[in-house]
């Protein structure tokens, strides 16, 4: 057992929170958080699960928490499928860690299943990217701390072409036809289409797969039907006639495509930039224009930190999670040893890698990829129906409305 800290507010939290449950060599000059003061007090030792890809960044944060407050806090690193399963298994035996690191997509299955504990964050929410904190809510309540964001945009191979005018993706692809290269703005299709990666267009239209609360929580109202759906599903069709959407180009073909230098644009995450700066690319990384209309809003991956509902050191856990893990000084750490984009705005700002500024850049007005249960019934048939939308194989306003109904059906079926 370590020695008590002091604790900043976290007394009224941890009771709410009782309720509800009972890499970088920059490293060694990053700078350490600091804890916040308080009047209550509380001791105890934090289990944190973490995967193999985030203990190297979540260490030395942990051990500056643990210097300044003589708390501990034991990293066990997990595979990062397992994470959110165990979590739902173990929790209810009271087996379970006090703390995880995760995507948020689990968070729906989590509160459903009563292993996650809320939290109040107050201002600090606001310090925030919008679509960050939006991914930490469910059903109107708060649930964890952002960390980092990671989305797809539009990213240029400087040697085709070194300026972007198009304000309409229309004229991105008139634009990138003028490079003369065999395609012209690469998005990854495959035989089942992708509509993470089309997601971006679709919201141009007005067409989001499901609405949002004021706080950015989904309900689970489908709302890519009607009119926008099916401007969005007509545009569809005019690029698979133009040939700038072809199911048989895949991830694999699309990133080998750019590499090799056969387009000037692709539609793609950072986890595919590193594989073209290596090849010697020179790239710039932008917003993805609109094709609609409305912004483009690419869907937000957050990493966050989630408490257990069962946790044993609720006011430790608080104290670490929503008070601390929410500073500038944690959250620059977690940047310059993981490399990601920061959650927090402050930090975000200091982001001085063109194009981690481009990835945030293009993610600002981005939306949270939705955490409700619903989201299991919509991936099958709305891929299925893109791809045959842009094969021809169906009329794109009859197909879509049969999707938005097939959805309607597996989601009212439970």
């Amino acid at each position: 057992m370590r020695r008590s800290i002091i604790l900043a507010g976290a007394t009224v939290t941890a009771l709410a929170l009782t309720a509800c449950g009972s890499g970088s060599s920059d490293s060694a000059e990053s700078a350490a958080p600091e804890a916040t003061e308080s009047a209550a007090t509380a001791e105890g030792t934090l289990t944190m699960w973490v995967d193999d890809t985030r203990i190297g960044e979540m260490q030395p944060v942990v051990d500056a928490f643990t210097e300044k407050t003589g708390v501990e806090v034991d990293l066990v690193q997990k595979a990062s499928g397992d994470i959110g399963p165990d979590f739902v298994a173990q929790v209810p035996t009271g087996e379970g860690p006090d703390i995880i690191t995760s995507a948020h997509d689990g968070l729906g299955e989590w509160v459903n299943n009563g292993v996650v504990a809320p939290i109040e964050l107050g201002d600090k929410a606001d310090g925030f990217a919008p679509a960050a904190m939006a991914a930490m809510a469910y059903d109107g309540q708060t649930y964890g701390v952002p960390l980092s964001i990671e989305n797809i945009a539009l990213v240029r191979n400087n040697d085709l072409l070194d300026e972007t005018s198009a304000t309409t993706f229309d004229e991105l692809v008139e634009q990138a036809k003028g490079a003369g290269t065999e395609f012209s703005v690469l998005i990854q299709q495959g035989e089942e289409s992708d509509p993470y990666h089309l997601y971006p267009l679709q919201t141009s239209f007005g067409a989001p797969v499901f609405a949002q609360a004021d706080d950015g929580s989904y309900t689970s109202d489908i709302e890519m039907g009607g009119d926008a759906g099916h401007a969005f599903s007509e545009y569809l069709a005019k690029l698979g006639d133009e040939d700038v959407l072809d199911i048989s180009i895949d991830g694999e073909k699309a990133k080998q495509a750019f590499l090799d230098g056969d387009a000037p644009y692709i539609l793609t995450g950072p986890w595919n930039t590193t594989a073209f700066t290596e090849a010697g690319m020179d790239i710039s990384v932008l917003p993805i224009p609109s094709a609609g209309g409305e912004p483009s809003q690419p869907f937000v991956g957050v990493q966050g930190v989630f408490i257990s509902a069962k946790s044993e050191n609720p006011v430790l856990a608080n104290e670490f999670v929503a008070n601390y893990l929410t500073t500038e000084e944690a959250q620059d750490v977690l940047y310059t040893e993981g490399g990601r984009t920061p959650a927090l705005t402050a930090s975000a700002a200091k982001v001085d890698d063109p194009i981690l500024t481009g990835f945030n850049d293009a993610g600002m007005e981005g939306a949270p990829m939705p955490a409700i249960p619903e989201m299991s019934s919509v991936w099958g048939f709305w891929g299925t129906t893109e791809a045959q939308v842009v094969d021809g194989q169906a009329d794109a306003d009859t197909a879509w409305d049969q999707m938005v109904d097939n959805i309607q059906g597996a989601i009212d079926a439970g």
